[in-house]
């Protein structure tokens, strides 16, 4: 299965002053898509908030490869890897849509308990049952 994807347009104000994508903006495309994915998966915000869960980024990392510029279309990529424990891998690439790399972001998310304020011990299976459309978070 391909990993899930959403399309972005560089807007103007999204820029630095050497007429780049600011540094940040990769981060915020990054929420973007994974919120997306996670929304298409059938798991709204609100849908989180109801079932008193929330997903949380522990650490991201950006590899940037090549310039944005105001205008520039990339496609942002969305890759949930699954193992055993509270964590899990988020795998995503920024490319132009003839596939020219523009960045990667890795990242360790997790699945806070918004009572406990801890984070669930199985956030794979938590989100499996609260998905419609598993598939899309690689469950």
């Amino acid at each position: 299965m391909e990993p899930f994807s959403v399309q972005v347009t560089v807007r103007g104000y999204e820029l630095d002053t050497q007429g780049h994508l600011n540094q940040a903006v990769y981060l915020q495309y990054g929420e973007h898509a994974r919120w997306e994915c996670l929304r298409a998966a059938g798991l709204s915000q609100d849908r989180l908030i109801a079932s008193g869960v929330g997903p949380v980024a522990l650490e991201v990392t950006v590899r940037y490869l090549r310039e944005l510029r105001g205008g520039d279309v990339v496609d942002v990529t969305c890759e949930f890897e699954w193992g055993a424990g509270k964590t899990f891998r988020i795998r995503q690439d920024l490319r132009r849509p003839d596939g020219t790399p523009v960045a990667e972001l890795t990242g360790v998310g997790g699945l806070l308990d918004l009572t406990a304020r801890r984070l669930v011990t199985d956030p794979a299976g938590r989100f499996r049952a609260l998905a419609t459309k598993p598939e899309l978070m690689g469950l």
